[in-house]
C-alpha cells in the first residue's frame, strides 16, 4: 500500500524511499536526504527559535498540513536531528529540541537564511523571520 510518493508502508511504519539514495556516494545528496524538501529547513529553524511545539509550528508555517508536519518531524527525529520530549503532565505536553547532531546543521540553515534575506523580494514577508 503506497502512502504517497515519498513513503511506503512497511511493517506498520512509513519509510522514506529515498533515505539511502546516494548516487556516487555524493555528500550533497546525503545532506539533502536529511534536510531536503519543502519544510525541513523551516522546521529546524523554527524549533531552534523556540517555536518547538506542534501547534506553534502549525501556527507559524500556515501552508503546511498537520499530517505533513507530523511526517517531517518524525523523519527529523528518526535521523537524529531533533529530539521529541514528552512531559508527564495533564494534558501531556510534547516539545522538540535540536540534538547535538542537529546543531551541526545550523550553520547550513544560517547560510540559507542569509542567502534568502539577501535575495528575496523585499515586499514578501517571511514566516521564518525571528523577532
Amino acid at each position: 500500500m503506497v502512502i504517497d510518493h515519498n513513503f511506503r508502508l512497511m511493517a506498520n511504519t512509513a519509510v522514506r524511499k529515498t533515505k539511502d539514495f546516494t548516487p556516487g556516494n555524493c555528500p550533497v545528496v546525503y545532506c539533502m536526504n536529511i534536510i531536503g524538501g519543502k519544510w525541513k529547513p523551516s522546521i529546524i529553524h523554527m524549533i531552534r527559535t523556540n517555536k518547538n511545539r506542534h501547534s506553534l509550528l502549525l501556527k507559524n508555517i500556515t501552508e503546511i498540513s498537520k499530517q505533513t508536519l507530523t511526517n517531517q518531524l518524525r523523519e527529523l527525529e528518526s535521523d537524529g536531528i531533533i529530539e521529541r520530549i514528552i512531559y508527564a503532565e495533564i494534558p501531556p505536553r510534547v516539545e522538540y529540541k535540536i540534538t547535538p547532531y542537529g546543531n551541526t546543521l545550523l550553520p547550513i540553515i544560517d547560510s540559507m537564511s542569509k542567502w534568502g534575506k539577501q535575495n528575496m523580494s523585499r515586499d514578501k514577508k517571511s514566516y521564518c523571520d525571528v523577532k
